[in-house]
């Protein structure tokens, strides 16, 4: 009996996995350009953490998490999302005591949710996401829009909307919620099961709600933008003037609303507007999350984040057409024909990796024939020949593979002429 993969995860292969890695490492160029530093967390938390900190009345929580109890019988959980994590890291080690502040954040790595799998979302999914810690200014709101922004745009990112909200502070969402509650109270009966448990805990949820968003109370439900105090108003207004003076389009849209419950001030989601995308066209999704370290044990401290996927980042620039260059080929194969020569290539090999060269030899005893298609297949630039006469002789040839020019060098030299026909 045949084993397959776990529904809802992927196997990478080679010739695709090139383009996670020219996506991971533009990322990480660009956060050495911000100022962001990695940070590795554990796969696997206490359950609390994601409870606590991504909230009980999430999707996530109640429905998506992977948890188990493991042999001491406590409560383990995959981790879902990464901000969650990283916060508690920030408030165990005492990050908040750091000299610079705010404390810049990045992270990379497999997240797990138990999904419906379709097309872009899978139960083990990568993401990229950021933290910035220890600042109230809207400024850092946009800088951490732009750093998204900028990651589509030099991998060939072109149909892309950013929108924004803001969800007000703790004064702002009091007073919008009793409004939410009194809006959609005398109904809640023709909403979904969910919908009727956010009544009162988390009313803002309920216009997250994909079952019932087409219900004519969502429509005419009272909008956040009306609830701000002024204080809220004049943050969400300089963000909006910050992203205006770094030439960043946006749209505001009062009913984005971020699926985890310790948001609050800015909330924003980038969208792909390629055709055939498909139905779900977020790319990014962030915002501001003031309260979270406190709520899992920490002092109070403003922090703003994002993640993405790099699945549907892939599908983004699949469906804009855009292909990434990859660097496929190697340096030099080299054909060995006779035995001592055979032997006397594994050393050589070792030699050309060490001066710094990609290169390849045979490991199937192939004739010399099979082994120049091996080398067209690995698209090598050269191919060093060596036989045992030429090995008796000191000497090796070398072909150019795309002028088809030969060059015979002495053994002893090799290296170092190789590296001036390579130039």
């Amino acid at each position: 009996m045949s084993i397959s993969i776990p529904r809802g995860t992927q196997d990478i292969l080679p010739g695709e996995i090139e383009k996670w890695q020219i996506i991971e490492a533009k990322a990480r160029e660009l956060c050495e350009k911000y100022q962001y530093h990695e940070i590795r967390t554990p796969i696997f938390e206490h359950t609390d953490l994601f409870s606590r900190g991504v909230g009980d009345t999430t999707d996530i929580v109640q429905k998506e998490m992977y948890t188990f109890e493991d042999r001491g019988g406590r409560s383990i959980t995959l981790r879902p999302e990464g901000t969650a994590a990283v916060v508690r890291s920030f408030v165990e080690k005492k990050m908040f005591g750091y000299a610079h502040q705010p404390v810049k954040l990045y992270y990379m790595g497999p997240m797990f949710r138990y999904e419906r799998p379709q097309a872009g979302r899978f139960r083990q999914f990568v993401q990229f996401g950021i933290e910035a810690l220890g600042s109230n200014d809207p400024a850092i709101d946009a800088e951490v829009i732009s750093l998204a922004m900028n990651l589509y745009k030099e991998l060939g990112l072109k149909k892309l909307k950013l929108i924004i909200n803001s969800l007000g502070d703790k004064e702002s969402r009091i007073a919008h919620r009793n409004a939410l509650v009194n809006h959609f109270k005398p109904r809640i009966g023709e909403f979904c099961h969910d919908c009727q448990n956010r009544l009162e805990k988390n009313p803002l949820r309920i216009l997250d709600c994909k079952q019932d968003r087409d219900h004519e109370l969502m429509k005419t439900a009272p909008s956040i933008l009306d609830y701000l105090n002024d204080y809220s108003k004049t943050y969400f207004e300089k963000l909006q003037q910050y992203l205006t003076q770094l030439d960043i389009p946006f749209e505001v849209d009062a009913n984005l609303v971020r699926g985890l419950d310790y948001y609050n001030h800015t909330a924003f989601e980038i969208m792909s507007n390629a055709e055939g995308f498909g139905a779900i066209t977020t790319l990014c999704g962030g915002g501001r999350y003031n309260g979270l370290a406190e709520e899992i044990g920490g002092p109070e401290t403003p922090g703003i984040g994002f993640a993405l996927s790099i699945e549907r980042f892939i599908a983004a620039l699949n469906a804009e057409g855009v292909d990434l260059e990859i660097n496929q080929g190697i340096d030099c194969y080299i054909a060995a024909l006779g035995e001592e020569a055979k032997d006397y290539t594994v050393g050589l090999l070792q030699q050309l990796r060490l001066a710094g060269f990609s290169a390849e030899r045979d490991y199937l005893d192939r004739k010399i024939k099979a082994q120049f298609k091996a080398a067209d297949r690995l698209n090598a630039r050269f191919v060093a020949i060596l036989g045992d006469d030429e090995l008796k002789n000191n000497k090796i040839t070398v072909k150019n593979m795309a002028t088809g020019e030969q060059t015979e060098i002495g053994l002893d030299s090799f290296i170092q002429h190789f590296q001036e026909l390579h130039q």
